[in-house]
């Protein structure tokens, strides 16, 4: 196989371009070359998706066998559609990396591959979707540009030519986001940690190894698909989780499990200042079924959290991103509410 990896360098781009190294696949990676390298054993080519004549000149690299679109994050949904249509003639198919986010529902419902997509156009801008100032309803924006650009990839390859993968929270080595990495600090220090909500409460992040290992299953079959993927809805609870970033840590912090009521009372910013804390009914509750009967398999989320404690000790440093500094509840605001539990 060959492949064309849109990224290559950091967090799941990477681990695509890694996982079919090993695999023994030849590696192709196309970035503006700002953030790290991709790594070694693959090709890099260096240019701007947004740029006509760096798509031109990069199909003429090809054929592949695959692309993989690791890197539309931040595109809007004409600059995909732009994109694959300069690839479609030199590529067999395509992979889409989209997100939960582009489902109406998430994370208020219940989620299958049949939920209703936001709407957006394939040739929509990086304006499409935007809100007002005084908006107080869903803020849609990035759902509605990651559905514009799914549905970019299959007006430019033709659905069955397209695998569209729409997964959750994704953690594992090299997180750029900051979400296990700020447990792991917080958990590091020791202590009476705040843990939020009930320990019994199930959560499904993926592993970015395994969705690596997917979307590469995906490269290679023949057929268009479209699956979440996340891990299966008992995989791993709240409590699970914690204690392992407890455990891997050193095991001197101990765990205060605060009720979701008074965390609200108290003003906590759900999803990031406690990271992956969230009271909506949808936020945990995506059937991936469909990608498990597939192929997805989620490895054990201590491992995850085990090894990107131990990517972070060896030196490992994300790419600089400014998510980063929205996650974490500061010290004095922490310390507020575990009074309030008593300690």
């Amino acid at each position: 196989m060959k492949i064309l990896v849109l990224g290559g360098t950091w967090f799941l781009g990477r681990a695509v371009a890694q996982a079919a190294l090993d695999r023994g696949w030849s590696v192709d990676a196309f970035n503006r070359g700002r953030s790290g390298t991709a790594p070694d054993g693959s090709h890099e080519i260096h240019g701007d998706r947004t740029v006509r004549e760096d798509l031109v000149r990069l199909g003429q690299q090809g054929p592949w066998d695959a692309v993989i679109d690791t890197s539309a994050s931040e595109l809007a949904p004409r600059d995909v559609l732009e994109g694959a249509r300069a690839l479609e003639p030199v590529a067999r198919k395509y992979v889409y990396i989209s997100t939960v986010n582009a489902y109406r529902g998430w994370p208020n419902e219940p989620l299958t591959e049949s939920s209703e997509l936001l709407d957006a156009p394939a040739d929509a801008d990086v304006n499409y979707g935007r809100l007002p100032a005084n908006w107080d309803g869903p803020d849609w924006y990035y759902g509605r540009q990651k559905a514009g650009a799914e549905h970019a990839a299959k007006e430019a390859f033709g659905a069955p030519r397209v695998s569209i993968l729409r997964p959750g929270v994704i953690l594992g080595p090299g997180e750029y986001v900051g979400r296990l990495p700020w447990w792991l600090q917080r958990a590091s220090k020791g202590g009476a940690i705040l843990a939020p909500g009930a320990p019994s409460k199930t959560i499904q992040p993926v592993d970015v190894r395994d969705v690596a290992a997917f979307a590469l299953d995906q490269a290679a079959s023949s057929s268009g698909s479209e699956f979440n993927v996340t891990a299966p809805l008992d995989h791993d609870t709240m409590g699970g989780f914690l204690g392992a970033c407890v455990d891997a840590t050193g095991g001197a912090g101990e765990l205060v499990w605060a009720p979701d009521d008074l965390l609200v009372a108290h003003g906590v910013q759900q999803w990031t200042e406690l990271p992956l804390w969230r009271t909506h009914a949808g936020v945990w509750n995506v059937d991936s079924s469909g990608a498990q009967a597939a192929g997805l398999r989620c490895r054990p989320l201590a491992e995850t959290v085990r090894d990107t404690w131990e990517w972070m000790q060896s030196g490992g440093v994300p790419v600089e991103h400014p998510r980063w500094a929205e996650h974490g509840i500061s010290p004095e605001k922490e310390a507020a509410i575990l009074a309030d539990l008593g300690l």
